[in-house]
């Protein structure tokens, strides 16, 4: 069983993908959107996970007004935050994060907050006290802002946060923030993690005792 010791002492956690799928929701509203404009849905999917939806619109329709993606991305969260069906739990989420309790740890999402708790209610994973969403960041991923934010907000330097993260927009912001980066899933395994699992079910975060920082265990 690899251990991952101190220097981590925070555990930053990504949500879609990483603790909750989500992506039978993220499909059908994004297909939906991509026949709207009139764009083919297979080349819109790769682009879609983990950055702020008025993102991906700036980069498949560079053209467009800022002011016509943000009222679309409006329109998005709005779909996205009705459509629960077929949210679930990634396996061990829910255990993982609620095993974090009083240990240094923050949700950093590219959601708004109303998605995030709508999602990972439905998925049933605590939410942690901590969180840093789409309203309190200026830049989406890959732009590292979040974790940063995350990272001063808990009193830890980035280089001992270890990030959770499915995506190549979230791998990129979390070296980008100069943070370890554990990959989820088989996302994350094209982007060349530190570190990589197929989901949560065999990681144990703990605390190393004496003030040490933390102990992440992987299967």
């Amino acid at each position: 069983m690899p251990v991952l010791t101190p220097p981590v002492r925070a555990v930053l956690l990504d949500m879609d993908g990483t603790l909750v799928n989500s992506d039978a929701v993220v499909e059908r509203c994004w297909r939906r959107w991509a026949e709207r404009n009139g764009l083919d849905g297979d080349a819109v999917m790769p682009v879609v996970h983990g950055r702020q939806g008025h993102l991906t619109m700036a980069l498949l329709l560079p053209d467009r007004p800022v002011e016509q993606n943000l009222a679309e991305n409006r329109q998005m969260l709005a779909e996205e935050t009705a459509d629960t069906e077929g949210v679930v739990e990634v396996p061990g989420a829910a255990r993982l994060v609620a095993s974090l309790s009083g240990l240094p740890h923050a949700l950093v999402t590219s959601a708004d907050e109303a998605l995030a708790r709508v999602r990972m209610a439905a998925a049933g994973v605590p939410l942690p006290p901590l969180m840093i969403t789409a309203e309190q960041v200026g830049t989406s991923k890959p732009d590292p802002e979040g974790f940063l934010k995350a990272a001063a907000r808990l009193g830890i330097a980035p280089a001992e946060c270890l990030v959770l993260e499915d995506s190549e927009a979230g791998i990129a912001a979390a070296r980008a923030a100069g943070m370890p980066v554990l990959g989820i899933g088989p996302r994350a395994a094209a982007h060349r993690p530190d570190h990589h699992v197929d989901d949560l079910s065999g990681v144990t975060v703990t605390a190393a005792g004496n003030g040490g920082g933390l102990v992440v265990r992987l299967p």
